[in-house]
């Protein structure tokens, strides 16, 4: 029993399910951040966490980040690298909503709408199952990477 929860906990199927899960759930959240780029702003600085002069730079820059990463992690190129980035990301959100949950700010969490319920734990809870996953996508993915697939190809060709 406990070797079949083992291989299951374990299994690069699994890993494969969550890779894609967390690539589509980072380009639909980029999606709307990338098109209404102003409320995404004003969603940061409800924050309080950031300096003024750092809020149009980031409404700016963290949908795109957001998009390459989840487009990387669906196509499976440089998964380890790309887990890496959004682990650090959703650390960042949950520690962000963590402060603010603490000091009983009001504010919604601006992952997908800027009209969304306001933060509770369950919103922690929730990214810290998503850190969890990126978690076993980083130790356990093996499962069409692309660019191994690719690069395996080009050393057969090259020996």
């Amino acid at each position: 029993m406990t070797a079949a929860i083992r291989a299951l906990l374990t299994s690069p199927w699994l890993a494969l399910a969550f890779r894609l899960y967390l690539g589509g759930l980072f380009v639909y959240a980029a999606m709307y951040k990338i098109n209404y780029a102003a409320e995404f702003s004003t969603t940061i600085a409800s924050y309080r966490l950031i300096p003024y002069w750092a809020v149009n730079v980031m409404a700016l820059v963290m949908p795109w980040t957001e998009i390459i990463c989840g487009a990387m992690l669906l196509l499976g190129v440089r998964v380890k690298s790309v887990t890496v980035i959004i682990g650090g990301l959703l650390s960042v959100f949950t520690l962000a909503i963590f402060i603010n949950l603490l000091r009983n700010a009001p504010i919604s969490c601006g992952c997908f709408h800027t009209l969304e319920d306001p933060i509770s734990w369950w919103t922690v809870l929730r990214d810290l199952t998503w850190i969890g996953m990126t978690v076993h996508v980083h130790y356990f993915d093996s499962v069409l990477q692309t660019d191994q697939l690719f690069l395996g190809k080009l050393r057969r060709i090259h020996t």
